[in-house]
């Protein structure tokens, strides 16, 4: 792995939210970002778009949050954040001979270059060669197999947050390279929970891309919901520094506030929030011009908050629903706001 040049590494994260603020360090935060990449597909360019639009400016004021010029080649990446809210794996489906259904996945952790904003490539470590891993999605007492394959150069493993067996927890079997391991458990209890390599040095290999979501469905389910979607709440260390350079639900910072997520007046959204951040204790939602309510873990069917903004610290997560009263554009963010200012921030377009 290329390792960055001292430019970068001397780039603290006040001066990466000023790179999105352009100017002369802008050109200079260019130069410095691409120099952290193994390879650079496209020059990139902090942007000042946003500022220059004139119904977000006032004589020069910014008033609206920093962003990215240019477009990711997310053919080339293998996933699209926005296809990442709704893509739920329910595995191979079979029955058991004591009639338990079964779901079976196959899962390999793989090394692999991602442009993770435009023109900046990084080294992730993926599940399934994307970055929040698969939604696994299952129902309360299912059986759940996972067929994992390690194609990686580093020892992995796989660690599900829920009940299972010692020896079906990824703490003590690493796999190595090459090395292949069943995991297999029922899924319980019903909520909303998350699995992640647990091989030292632990925060690396989690905040490299190790990571993802297990939804457990009540046997009687949930009330219908009319869009369903899936937030990791993620931070990037660019230069392997101990500290994250940018923010993002689903890895790609500010990805949703370039792609709004489309929603209408009255439908019932819910969002499953997980916060796999590390290097910083703390993340937080917050939702423009409405409420929601809050199903922390999502264990109970009964809220316990009804609220415009909640805080998790790392692998809590929480069930957030909510309806739009109104058509707009509305923000959603991290309500610390040096996490918005560097990329942990998107909007819900909200038709009639």
């Amino acid at each position: 792995m290329p390792q960055p040049d001292k430019t970068f590494r001397d780039l603290s994260r006040r001066d990466f939210i000023k790179l999105g603020l352009g100017g002369a360090l802008a050109v200079a935060g260019t130069s410095a970002l691409a120099a952290c990449n193994p390879t650079t597909p496209h020059a990139a360019s902090p942007t000042t778009a946003h500022y220059n639009d004139p119904h977000n400016a006032i004589d020069g004021a910014m008033l609206a949050m920093p962003g990215f010029d240019g477009e990711i080649d997310y053919e080339a990446n293998g996933f699209n954040p926005t296809n990442l809210l709704t893509d739920f794996d329910y595995g191979k489906v079979s029955t058991l001979s004591n009639g338990q259904t079964l779901r079976e996945y196959n899962v390999f952790a793989g090394v692999k270059a991602v442009e993770i904003m435009p023109g900046v490539m990084y080294e992730a470590w993926t599940y399934n060669g994307r970055v929040p891993g698969p939604t696994f999605r299952c129902t309360e007492g299912d059986r759940i197999r996972i067929n994992f394959v390690n194609a990686t150069p580093h020892p992995h493993s796989m660690h599900f947050h829920g009940i299972h067996p010692g020896n079906m927890d990824g703490v003590y079997e690493p796999i190595p390279p090459g090395g292949k391991f069943v995991y297999e458990f029922d899924a319980e209890p019903f909520g909303l929970h998350l699995y992640h390599c647990h091989v030292f040095p632990l925060a690396e290999h989690i905040a490299r891309g190790l990571y993802g979501t297990f939804i457990v469905d009540p046997k009687q389910g949930r009330p219908q919901a009319d869009r369903e979607f899936v937030m990791m709440m993620t931070g990037t260390d660019l230069d392997f520094d101990g500290e994250n350079d940018v923010y993002a639900v689903n890895f790609i910072p500010f990805h949703y506030d370039k792609y709004p997520i489309k929603i209408k007046v009255g439908e019932l959204v819910r969002v499953y929030l997980v916060n796999i951040l590390e290097f910083d204790p703390v993340n937080s939602f917050h939702l423009h011009a409405n409420f929601f309510h809050y199903y922390p873990t999502g264990t109970s069917l009964t809220p316990v908050e009804f609220t415009d903004t909640i805080a998790q610290m790392q692998a809590q997560r929480g069930i957030l629903e909510f309806r739009y009263k109104f058509p707009g554009k509305y923000m959603f963010h991290a309500h610390k706001t040096e996490f918005a200012e560097l990329g942990w921030t998107g909007v819900f377009q909200v038709e009639g």
